[in-house]
């Protein structure tokens, strides 16, 4: 039946974050992702992105869904006014990326920020404390004192590890050598005119163009567009609120 033929929209916009109600997070999105996928009346997927990122643990979880879906219906992402960072990195397996001219893209690295809080915590508040640790990484993090040279590096070597699964991720998705990659990558970022010129996106275009393309790949007649998340009404935010 034509009339069950279904192009499935996902907007993927704000901060990527591991809170479960986050703006986008692995709880919420994944399960999206997964309906999707699942459901046989969606014949592909457009993933609308307009994110600045986030969390490269919650992004790299997002992006493993991503990759599921795409290896049983086709994944196209339309690029809204910024995908970069994480948002860019949830973009880039699938197989086709639009973006406009002035969409902001790449900024692909990481990094790593820690607080320290001794000198407030000690000199103006006058708290000290007293610890006892189990090991010699368990207060890892702690904000009232400066990180030995030992964390230091552990911390480097997993913002390195990090970078470089995300130049692996684009690697991958762009058919590009990560050598590559890294040339363009290192936090830079583009408009979409120059991301298109580095390989880094596909078509300049809209969110229509994208769907337009969906359909013609998949080859529909006949179609509806169903957008997630569905928008939730007054006594839905209500009744949330009252939860958290």
């Amino acid at each position: 039946n034509d009339l069950n033929n279904k192009i499935g929209v996902i907007y993927a916009e704000g901060e990527i974050s591991d809170v479960d109600n986050g703006q986008i997070s692995p709880k919420s999105h994944s399960k999206l992702i997964r309906k999707l996928k699942e459901d046989e009346n969606i014949k592909a997927v457009v993933l609308r992105v307009n994110s600045p990122g986030g969390s490269a643990l919650a992004s790299d979880m997002i992006w493993h869904e991503l990759e599921q879906l795409k290896k049983v219906k086709p994944l196209i992402v339309s690029m809204g006014d910024v995908a970069a960072s994480g948002g860019y990195y949830i973009s880039c397996n699938a197989d086709k990326i639009f973006a406009s001219n002035s969409t902001i893209t790449g900024s692909i690295g990481v990094f790593g920020l820690f607080f320290k809080m001794e000198d407030l915590l000690k000199n103006k508040l006058k708290l000290h404390f007293d610890e006892i640790n189990t090991n010699d990484f368990s207060n890892f993090g702690n904000v009232n004192r400066l990180f030995n040279n030992e964390e230091k590096e552990m911390l480097g070597a997993l913002i390195d590890q990090t970078y470089d699964t995300f130049l692996k991720r684009v690697s991958d998705g762009r058919s590009k050598d990560k050598k590559e990659v890294h040339e363009i990558a290192q936090g830079r970022i583009w408009s979409g005119e120059d991301a298109k010129k580095e390989g880094l996106i596909d078509e300049i275009g809209t969110l229509n163009d994208a769907i337009n393309y969906a359909v013609k790949i998949v080859n529909l007649d006949t179609y509806q567009v169903v957008e997630y998340p569905k928008k939730k009404d007054f006594f839905q935010i209500l009744m949330e609120e009252f939860q958290t």
